[in-house]
Parts: C-alpha cells; structure tokens; sequence
C-alpha cells in the first residue's frame, strides 16, 4: 500500500533513520570480521593461538634433598686427593732469627726496642707457635759473661702466636725492656743497668741469633 504523500510523522521518521543506522552498525562489523578472518587465516576470534607455544608438562622435582658435589651417600663432603695437607710443625733447623736495635744508643732512663725476625729457610711451609712465652730475648755484658736481663724472667706465659710460615716467610716482632735487670722468676730486686756497651741476643727454641751490639749512654 502506497504511503500518502506529504512529510512523515516525526515518530515515524526518527524510527526509520534508527533503523537504517542499526543495519549500517551491523553491516560494517560483518566487514571487520571478514577482514580479521582473512588475516589471521580463517581461524575463528575464539580459537586464537599462541605463537611459538608447546604442550610441555612440567616433571615434578625430586622430593630428597640435594647432595654436595663430591659428597658420599651420607651427604658429607668427601677429601679431594688433591687437597693440600695442613703445614707440618717447624722444626727448629728450619727456621732463622735475626735481633736488631732500633737505634745504636740510648741514655740512662729510655726504653731500648728491639726488633726479632724469624724466617722459614726450609723448602716447605710449616707452623710454628711464635707466642712470647716462648721467644727469650736476653741482655748480657759485651764479653757475653753475664745476662743481665731476660724477656722471660718476669713474665714466662704468653698467649701463643700459632704462624704458618711459606719458604722464605718471614715474622716480625719487637721487645721494649725497661732498661732494668732481671732474674728468672723475677726474683730479687731489678736495678736499672748502668751506661755502657752490651749485646741482645733472641732465641727460640734452639735457634739462637748473633749478638748485636748497642750502647748506653
């Protein structure tokens, strides 16, 4: 049936101008899909896959605890053959020591130091308890006749000084005396030496340095 002629209703021409938006909306998103269908190489838009992903199914770890390398069943480490054994103790004929004075001449009332070095002349390395209750370090009369101190006349204990020592490694140490006599055991009474010339010798052990000279003024 022909409409009459004449200008439509508004209701009716608001109606139809949604109607023809709607199947432009519809038909444009049937362009879009087509478009992305032909991309993607006719997949559906659910069935869009992964580049480059595998099914890999992870294996559960193992529930023990891990071992150590080079650890034996009882999860200890085991000693490597080619481990390096603990330096052996030094024996007396391994070693040398050397006493200097830090200066040629003190006066009546300073505190002469001495230095002591000790050196590893063997081929090996070795250990060696170096504690000052076991260095001596003596004052005698320049003839040698007579000792008139001794690093451990008054004070024998020391806490020990454990050094191992590569060939040709030196320790060093230094000995300040009051300038007074001594006795073992710290008896009698200690006077201080009068000026003159005497030597320092140190010692441990059996190893026993050259005397070296020094003066009182």
């Amino acid at each position: 049936m022909l409409e009459p002629n004449g200008p439509l209703p508004p209701e009716i021409y608001w109606r139809r101008r949604a109607f023809a938006i709607g199947i432009l909306v519809v038909a444009l998103a049937l362009v879009i899909w087509v478009v992305l269908a032909v991309v993607r190489g006719g997949d559906s838009p659910g069935d869009t896959k992964v580049a480059g992903s595998s099914s890999v199914v992870a294996k559960p770890a193992d529930t023990g605890a891990a071992k150590p390398s080079g650890a034996g069943d009882s999860g200890a480490p085991k000693s490597s053959a080619a481990g390096v054994a603990a330096a052996a103790p030094c024996p007396d004929q391994s070693l040398a020591i050397k006493v200097t004075v830090e200066q040629p001449t003190y006066r009546t009332g300073e505190q002469p130091v001495f230095g002591i070095v000790i050196t590893n002349i063997s081929s090996v390395a070795c250990t060696r308890d170096m504690g000052s209750g076991l260095q001596q370090v003596s004052v005698h009369t320049l003839d040698g006749q007579r000792r008139l101190w001794s690093s451990t006349d008054c004070y024998p204990d020391g806490q020990p000084d454990v050094r191992t020592m590569n060939r040709g490694e030196q320790a060093a140490f230094t000995v300040t005396w009051s300038g007074s006599t001594s006795q073992p055991n710290c008896a009698g009474e200690r006077v201080p030496v009068p000026p003159g010339a005497y030597n320092v010798v140190a010692q441990l052990g059996s190893v026993r340095s050259a005397a070296e000279p020094f003066n009182i003024a």
